[in-house]
């Protein structure tokens, strides 16, 4: 977003994004670069791991604006998307999760490998730690190539933060991101949350955010 890059320039803060505003920090480079370099992967089956608001579907959503290709939710798939994928080479499952229906899963799989497609499933956890009813399904698990998406850096928690503040047409001091940065957790989701709180209380207090209300938040 031109607001956010506007921000970080403001901050004199190296400027790092790619593709839709996709901030690149070693948390997640690895999952970047190697989503970036289809079709020269190790293995046809990637496993995309992160926490909620990690950016796992802001990097397929980049993939398929430039490689194509076709996604869906887990609890979703049925022998109607299994039909569609033929014509697909890229194949994209998101939020993998234990309500999955195994046996299409395991189709799905099988397609992909006889037909030398490419599949990326997006989950929370490695989909090889999770305990299938399907024995084969535990083992086709392990071939999986496993990339994840690490803890924020102090580099990115920057970057969220701005991000998420911007979205809201909200900009705040260096020194109060840097406050922030300091005392909540290193999660994706914490981070969310927190500026989700320092806004109500900005609104309520019908205030600019500052050290006040961002020590409100975090109950000091």
């Amino acid at each position: 977003m031109n607001d956010l890059n506007q921000l970080i320039l403001n901050f004199d803060y190296d400027q790092n994004f790619k593709d839709q505003d996709f901030y690149v920090s070693k948390s997640n480079e690895f999952a970047f670069k190697l989503l970036n370099s289809w079709p020269k992967w190790e293995k046809n089956f990637v496993n995309l791991i992160g926490e909620k608001f990690s950016g796992k579907t802001h990097l397929i959503n980049i993939f398929l604006k430039k490689f194509k290709g076709i996604k869906i939710e887990a609890n979703e798939i049925n022998n109607e998307f299994l039909k569609k994928i033929k014509i697909f080479e890229n194949i994209i499952i998101e939020n993998f999760n234990d309500k999955i229906d195994e046996n299409l899963l395991f189709t799905l799989i099988n397609i992909v490998d006889q037909d030398n497609k490419y599949l990326i499933l997006t989950s929370k956890t490695p989909i090889v730690h999770h305990s299938f009813n399907l024995r084969d399904l535990n083992s086709r698990s392990k071939n999986f190539l496993l990339c994840n998406i690490e803890k924020p850096g102090d580099d990115l928690m920057f970057a969220l933060i701005l991000k998420n503040l911007s979205d809201r047409q909200i900009s705040i001091d260096k020194k109060l991101v840097d406050f922030i940065i300091k005392r909540i957790d290193r999660s994706y989701g914490k981070i969310f949350d927190f500026i989700y709180k320092i806004d109500k209380i900005s609104l309520k207090r019908k205030k600019p955010i500052d050290f006040k209300i961002i020590k409100e938040a975090l109950g000091e």
